[in-house]
């Protein structure tokens, strides 16, 4: 996890816009995911699934801003 987790964050950052288009964001929310694992965050993994299934018709919008604004995606480590 912690390779896919390195090649997301290197990534350049049109790359990293155009993955948080609508559908596609669904591949940052699994970063979400795996990012929390890592960290042996329970309540990330939690929240990370419930967007998984619930929060992505939104998430894709709010992953768009910060990646233009800070060229990461917003989430609690």
């Amino acid at each position: 996890m912690n390779k896919f987790i390195n090649s997301m964050n290197s990534l350049p950052k049109i790359v990293k816009i155009l993955l948080a288009l609508p559908v596609l964001d669904l591949i940052w929310v699994v970063y979400r995911i795996c990012k929390s694992a890592v960290s042996k965050n329970t309540f990330g993994i939690i929240i990370g699934v419930l967007l998984f299934i619930i929060g992505w018709p939104i998430l894709w919008l709010i992953d768009m801003i910060t990646l233009i604004a800070k060229n990461n995606v917003l989430w609690f480590e």
